[in-house]
C-alpha cells in the first residue's frame, strides 16, 4: 500500500502543478488581451479569484480561441525580435548577403539555379 500512496501523491502533485500553470496562463492572458477593457478584466480576475474552477473553465470556453491566437502571436513576435537582434549583432544585411551571392555566381562557385534558390530564401 505505501507504494500506491506514493503514486497517488505524485499524481495529486502533478495535478496541482498543472492547475497552477493553467491559472497563471489565464491570468496572463487576461492582462495581455487588448480587446477587452478594464472593467471586463476586473470581472474576469474577480471571477477567477472568487470561484477559481468555474472562472478558469468559463474563460477557457469563452475566450480559448483568442487565447491561443494571442499566444501564437507572442511566439511569432519573439521569434522576429530574436531574428532581428541576431542580424543586428552579426552586422550583415540582406543586401550584403545578396552581394556575396552575386560574387559567388560571378566566380562560378554556384550556378544560376542555386543563386535563385538562395536569393528567394533571403528575400522570402
Amino acid at each position: 500500500m505505501p507504494f500506491l500512496d506514493i503514486i497517488w501523491s505524485m499524481f495529486v502533485f502533478f495535478l496541482l502543478i498543472a492547475w497552477i500553470w493553467v491559472v497563471i496562463s489565464v491570468i496572463g492572458d487576461v492582462f495581455r488581451s487588448k480587446d477587452i477593457g478594464g472593467f471586463s478584466k476586473a470581472f474576469w480576475m474577480l471571477f477567477v479569484i472568487v470561484i477559481p474552477w468555474l472562472g478558469v473553465l468559463s474563460y477557457i470556453l469563452i475566450r480559448g480561441r483568442g487565447m491561443e491566437e494571442r499566444n501564437m502571436q507572442a511566439y511569432s513576435d519573439a521569434a522576429d525580435q530574436q531574428r532581428a537582434y541576431i542580424q543586428g549583432i552579426a552586422g550583415t544585411s540582406t543586401a550584403d548577403e545578396l552581394t556575396k551571392l552575386a560574387e559567388l555566381k560571378d566566380k562560378g562557385v554556384i550556378n544560376d539555379a542555386e543563386f535563385e534558390t538562395q536569393k528567394a530564401k533571403l528575400l522570402g
